[in-house]
């Protein structure tokens, strides 16, 4: 885990440990149920851990808050965030079964107590949640208009709201949500060249 020592260096051994678990399990899965490509299996530390670590260079979840990860996949940036910040509750969604049933797997074999998986579409939730975090599953409006209502708007922690990774120009793309947000270039954060046109945004 040569990235992660590089770009955080405070990591005990126990959580890069973790990391590294979760790489190899990760691999056995998607062996099993294609989720990732294997060009990406090549890059995994830098293409997934450290794409949705980039998230936690702009805000540290509080403990004892809770984030909504949409559209996870194989668990991006869901499961990289919870080993990363083992207080908060983590529950991951995705309307792909077999998706679910990878992060699963990695859930019960990492041992992380912190973290749901379930298959449901983000508008059959009913709860409410500090955090929502995704990984480019749409346009900003459309995302929006999907897990809008499922924003705790009167969370006690600061900073709540949605963290969305997204790529290339976006800022005609926010505009149109006709609401505050805010774009971190990821490049600001790690020199790896993967990462010259990804973004945090925070609305």
């Amino acid at each position: 885990m040569n990235l992660l020592n590089k770009y955080f260096p405070e990591l005990k051994e126990d959580k890069l440990n973790a990391y590294r678990d979760f790489r190899e399990g990760f691999s056995k899965w998607n062996e099993k149920i294609n989720c990732v490509s294997r060009k990406d299996m090549d890059n995994f530390e830098e293409r997934h851990i450290l794409h949705s670590l980039a998230i936690s260079k702009v805000i540290s979840f509080p403990n004892g808050s809770s984030v909504l990860d949409v559209g996870t996949g194989g668990g991006f940036p869901g499961l990289p965030l919870a080993i990363m910040f083992p207080e908060v509750q983590f529950h991951l969604i995705d309307s792909i079964g077999k998706k679910i049933k990878v992060v699963q797997g990695l859930v019960d074999e990492l041992e992380l107590k912190n973290v749901k998986a379930t298959k449901i579409r983000s508008e059959e939730i009913k709860e409410k949640y500090d955090f929502i975090t995704a990984r480019a599953v749409a346009r900003a409006t459309t995302f929006f208009h999907w897990v809008g209502h499922l924003k705790n708007n009167k969370s006690p922690f600061e900073k709540h709201g949605i963290y969305y990774l997204k790529g290339g120009d976006i800022k005609e793309e926010m505009l149109e949500l006709k609401r505050p947000f805010k774009i971190w270039p990821i490049s600001d954060f790690f020199e790896e060249e993967f990462f010259e046109t990804k973004k945090v945004v925070h609305f």
